[in-house]
């Protein structure tokens, strides 16, 4: 400054090092991307499980540690966020959206924190309250300076998150209604049982697999498929999947088998329990996998003194609670004996023969298991339900807009349940049904 007065508007000049610092800045730039990207794809994971996000593919790197994960279209809708911002802002904006966003994470990081004290670590509240006060109110003086800067760049994080959270709450909104119609239409088991074993229709050869959301009672789209269609296959079994958060369930702990009605009717109920991992598996043999289980339960009905059944007899439905179900560890049937070889064809699955019948168990349980097996040799069909959820007319204006536009767009721009679940479109029959939400 001594020797070069005129340079004091700008006392530091270095010599240009473009390309070092180009580079460095942008290995810089890839590492902290990373972490957004890999916490973007958990967040939306965890979305998914609890309805809050569409159906998306969601790609398992690794079958031991669980959240290492890939999502094909967050990717792109991250590098066409990261382009637009960039492209849109073109200068030194960009920061103040950046510190914005920076600013609210810690902020709520502090309260999950002030949370986690109390529930998991269990301090005493005023520990908790001091924490929150300290650092909560150094993160709130960033916040309010970042909030300054929302003209000039700070309303791009704040309008991703209106939107964002605009989508999830939509879909959490119209799934929740749409599983509260599937409640409150449930078929009567009184009805089902007036009908007869044939249920009032022609009973065809083959099994029929009607997948649904609901673990106890007869789906509405069962009652809405037979009221058009009075057809149905021979043995009936209502399928419900539940994912758990392991890499694998064991193949003994996979299906829970319980009847619908009397057994004459020959409707079952089956609870399938997958591990993240497993859903990945396309050459997983479901069907003979899931007959398998079928006639065993059935040839292992009359054993109720070694098999406690979770069904009750009269109503055909689980005793037990949701959660219950969805608990991995818990055991299913225990069958004497049992062996975890995988089925891989139909010859896999055998009626034990009359030497081998323990004297508990009826002549009518085997004659039903021979049943079972021929219909499955007549040809299996998948049957789901391709619900449309539309509000009703006495609904106001902004419900009718997130059911009848938002939700509906969703919908039809998600992967659908029949890719999610792997099912094979040469056997595939889906239901089209209205929902009045």
């Amino acid at each position: 400054m001594m020797i070069f007065r005129e340079a004091f508007t700008k006392p530091y000049q270095a010599k240009p090092v473009f390309w070092p610092v180009f580079i460095v800045a942008t290995l810089a730039a890839i590492v902290g991307s990373q972490a957004v990207i890999s916490a973007s794809f958990s967040m939306v994971s965890q979305c998914c499980a609890l309805n809050c996000s569409p159906r998306v593919k969601i790609v398992h790197t690794s079958s031991r540690i669980y959240g290492q994960i890939y999502i094909p279209e967050i990717n792109w809708i991250l590098m066409c966020l990261c382009l637009a911002v960039t492209i849109g802002l073109r200068d030194t904006n960009i920061g103040h959206a950046y510190g914005l966003a920076v600013t609210t994470v810690m902020f709520v990081t502090t309260c999950l924190m002030f949370l986690v004290m109390i529930i998991v670590w269990k301090q005493r509240l005023i520990v908790a309250a001091a924490f929150l006060a300290f650092f909560g109110s150094i993160e709130l003086l960033y916040i309010s300076a970042s909030f300054m800067k929302v003209p000039e760049g700070g309303w791009v994080p704040l309008t991703l998150s209106l939107i964002f959270l605009a989508i999830a709450y939509v879909w959490n909104y119209g799934t929740l209604k749409k599983h509260q119609f599937d409640l409150e239409n449930k078929v009567s088991m009184k009805r089902l049982v007036a009908l007869g074993p044939s249920l009032g229709m022609v009973r065809v050869p083959g099994v029929g697999l009607v997948y649904t959301n609901l673990v106890t009672g007869v789906p509405a789209v069962f009652g809405h498929f037979v009221t058009n269609l009075p057809a149905f296959h021979q043995v009936l079994v209502f399928v419900c999947i539940k994912s758990v958060q392991v890499p694998y369930v064991n193949e003994t702990e996979r299906f829970l088998i319980g009847r619908v009605g009397p057994k004459e009717y020959a409707m079952f109920r089956c609870i399938v329990r997958y591990g993240y991992k497993d859903l990945q598996q396309e050459n997983y043999d479901f069907e003979n996998r899931l007959i398998s289980m079928v006639v065993k339960f059935v040839e292992m009905e009359g054993r109720e003194e070694e098999m406690p059944s979770p069904v009750n007899k009269s109503t055909g439905e689980f005793e037990f609670s949701d959660v219950d179900v969805f608990d991995v560890q818990m055991p299913l049937f225990i069958y004497p004996n049992h062996e975890t070889n995988l089925v891989h064809s139909l010859s896999d699955i055998q009626v034990a023969a009359p030497e081998d019948v323990p004297p508990s168990v009826d002549a009518s349980l085997q004659s039903e298991s021979l049943q079972i097996m021929k219909a499955r040799e007549s040809g299996v069909a998948y049957i789901l339900g391709h619900s449309y959820a539309k509000a009703k007319k006495s609904s106001s204006f902004i419900k009718r807009f997130a059911i009848n536009v938002v939700y509906t767009f969703l919908c039809k721009n998600c992967r659908g349940p029949n890719v999610v679940l792997n099912v094979p479109y040469t056997s595939l029959l889906e239901v089209g049904m209205v929902y009045n939400v």
